[in-house]
């Protein structure tokens, strides 16, 4: 006797798209808290300030940041091929919360995906700073 399954999304399942991680040593951030131009050319206005405004730990602000920039190019499964770094702006959000607000070359990526929504989680602990991020389908 042979049983078929089928499979279907319904209207309230949500489908995974992408997954990735990346792992950003924080030392490595530290030298170009001096480089103006490096840092406006990786990194989004915003999350330059706030990064700044942590003191001792701008580097390990950055270094999360940056990671999640990575995570989201190989959640894309593209890498970072047509994306500018500083189209992706890694925050909190009013309770502390990381997010990820995108434009330009990345937001076209997103949308080139057939995902909508970007989940992000960063983490660090002494020398180095993770973020994992998942795109999903609504």
């Amino acid at each position: 006797m042979w049983i078929l399954i089928f499979c279907m999304k319904t209207e309230t399942e949500k489908m995974i798209k992408g997954t990735g991680i990346d792992i950003v040593e924080i030392k490595r951030m530290e030298h170009w808290l001096s480089d103006v131009k490096l840092l406006e050319r990786f990194f989004h206005a915003g999350e330059i300030s706030y990064s700044l405004s942590k003191g001792k730990s701008a580097a390990q602000s950055l270094a999360v940041r940056f990671a999640a920039k990575e995570a989201f190019g190989k959640a894309l499964g593209t890498g970072m091929k047509n994306i500018s770094l500083n189209d992706i702006m890694v925050y909190n959000d009013e309770n502390g919360r990381p997010d990820i607000k995108l434009s330009g070359s990345a937001k076209k990526m997103l949308e080139e995906s057939g995902a909508d929504k970007v989940h992000v989680s960063l983490s660090h602990e002494k020398e180095n700073a993770v973020a994992m991020v998942i795109l999903e389908e609504a």
